[in-house]
Formats: structure tokens, sequence, C-alpha cells
């Protein structure tokens, strides 16, 4: 796989994740599969926006979607979510390493 769309792909997470709305809907989607109608009316935002931000979370890979009829239902994405932690892991694991290694002979 090339590196820059790795790259890319990595940041799509990050993307998702830096917004409140779609915290709150991943904080939804804790307790199971949500309808859109659902979503929209415990946050209060409209069908555009929530379509916006479900975009972006589907695009990353954290929820799932699947059609029912004319509405939309979403899911948390186990696959996803590990991703995402193992990408988490991995920058955490280098950041001690390199916390143990660190000397600076500057003045």
């Amino acid at each position: 796989m090339d590196k820059i769309y790795e790259y890319e792909q990595n940041a799509t997470v990050f993307k998702a994740l830096c917004d409140p709305n779609r915290l709150m809907i991943i904080d939804l989607l804790k307790s199971g599969e949500k309808c859109a109608c659902d979503l929209l009316e415990v946050m209060h935002i409209s069908q555009s926006t929530l379509s916006h931000h479900m975009k972006l979370l589907c695009e990353s890979g954290l929820i799932n979607c699947r059609r029912e009829g004319k509405w939309m239902y979403y899911s948390l994405s186990q696959k996803g979510f590990a991703k995402a932690n193992s990408l988490l892991q991995d920058i955490m694991q280098a950041a001690v390493l390199l916390d143990m290694e660190v000397t600076c002979d500057c003045d």
C-alpha cells in the first residue's frame, strides 16, 4: 500500500473524531444501531447536517451504515475502531520509546 494513501486513510479517522457532533453520534451508537431519525431527534440538527457527519464517519470506517426503506441505520464498526485503536497504540508505543531515548546536550 502506498504510504501517502495510508496517511490519508489515517487522517480520515482523526478528522472523523475531531468534531463534537460526531463524537456525540459515536456516543449514541455505543448503545447499538440507530436509525437516522433517532439521531436527528436527539441531536436537534438538520438532516443535511447529519448526512454530512455520517458521510465523514462512514468514510473513516468507524461507522457502518445500511439502508432499510427510506431510512439509513448506523452502527459502530468493530473493525474500524480496532484499526483506530491500533493506530493510536502504534503512536503511543513510539512516543514511549522516544521518551526513554531522549538525550540532548544543547545548552
